[in-house]
């Protein structure tokens, strides 16, 4: 599309506010991945890139797969994800399933107008590439009325290319979806589905489950081997869908670090938490967090690893037995982390540091 072009599609869809912020989801670059960049024998979870969660349901008995966040992408973008099967699914059962999620806050859906006569429609579009060809699914699921949803079937036409989709999900008029920082809406992208969840339903429905990704057919766990990539992911108010809206990689980090915070440097030997740290009493070290934005709500730490990989360095190194949460919200706190065998002078200043690279230590408030 020519730079002409751009201009002229924006211009069809343009509104007070459509130039900027279209794009209501963080991170559909894939450009982040504060958790790490690759996992093996992946399982369920916020696993590499951020906002991007993973899960299986049932799929317990052969599948095992990588995640990773590689450079492979379309002109214009420098990262995707990346799945790939390493011990293939022997046979699908009727309840099981995969998909990729991402979860929106209700506040920041109320631009849409659930529940209210002037409720726009919605359009996801994104780039997908796989090693398989075949219908996929995705779905939009609202936590308005109990719970609702609408699931639409998009076709990946050729192998190992990269295509872009759009997807227009229709209004909902009924009710409204809570003007809260909880879950409100959850955006499903089908890897595989059994029957008792691939039920297709383009308009919005109560959830029970069998539309959930409606529309399934493609087997990505069928094959050793087997690819599916995505970047270039933008939900926006409105049946067209407008160029990817790109920003700076230090905005995106600043929106994602509202659900995920890594806590430690990626450069040096033995690199220092990011925090002031001074000895509680004699086998305590409490290290002070300041946050870098305010968080969706109050964390959690997650410190990769075993206690044993920090130390608190005084003049000496202190190996660190045990940590715990000491007052955290969503501007920051502390966190305790206790020494063996003592040593520590009450009020007296030290470090914290890392004696293992590859530990991460997230603070997360994610949905």
């Amino acid at each position: 599309m020519s730079r002409q072009s751009e201009l002229a599609e924006l211009s069809r869809v343009y509104d007070s506010s459509a130039l900027s912020n279209r794009n209501i989801l963080v991170n559909g670059s894939m450009k982040v991945a504060q958790r790490s960049t690759q996992v093996t024998s992946a399982g369920a979870g916020y696993l590499t890139v951020d906002r991007f969660y993973h899960e299986l349901k049932n799929a317990t008995d052969n599948l095992a797969y990588t995640t990773e966040q590689v450079t492979d992408a379309p002109s214009g973008f420098s990262k995707s994800l990346k799945l790939t099967v390493t011990t293939e699914e022997s046979a699908l059962a009727n309840n099981e399933y995969g998909r990729m999620y991402y979860v929106v806050e209700g506040q920041d859906l109320q631009r849409i107008g659930y529940g209210t006569s002037a409720c726009k429609e919605v359009t996801l579009s994104f780039y997908v590439k796989s090693s398989i060809t075949g219908n996929f699914s995705t779905s939009i699921y609202l936590s308005a009325s109990g719970g609702v949803i609408a699931s639409q079937a998009y076709t990946i036409n050729a192998a190992d290319t990269w295509e872009r989709k759009i997807c227009t999900f229709p209004t909902y008029t009924t009710a409204n979806v809570p003007n809260t920082n909880a879950a409100g809406m959850y955006i499903n992208f089908g890897l595989f589905a059994g029957s008792t969840y691939n039920t297709l339903s383009p308009t919005f429905i109560a959830h029970t489950g069998a539309h959930l990704l409606g529309g399934q057919a493609a087997n990505f766990a069928a094959v050793n081997g087997t690819t599916w990539q995505l970047t270039g992911v933008q939900l926006e108010v409105g049946s067209e869908a407008t160029p990817f809206e790109h920003e700076p990689y230090s905005v995106t980090l600043a929106k994602a670090q509202r659900y995920c915070v890594d806590l430690t440097p990626t450069s040096g030997t033995s690199p220092y938490i990011g925090a002031s740290a001074a000895a509680g009493n004699t086998t305590v070290a409490v290290a002070h967090i300041a946050l870098p934005v305010q968080m969706r709500a109050t964390p959690s730490a997650t410190l990769s690893g075993t206690a044993g990989n920090y130390t608190v360095f005084n003049g000496a190194d202190r190996t660190c037995t045990s940590y715990a949460i000491n007052g955290m919200s969503p501007l920051g706190g502390g966190i305790n982390f206790t020494c063996s065998g003592g040593g520590l002078t009450a009020n007296d200043a030290c470090g914290i540091y890392v004696a293992n690279t590859n530990v991460r230590s997230i603070i997360e408030a994610e949905l």
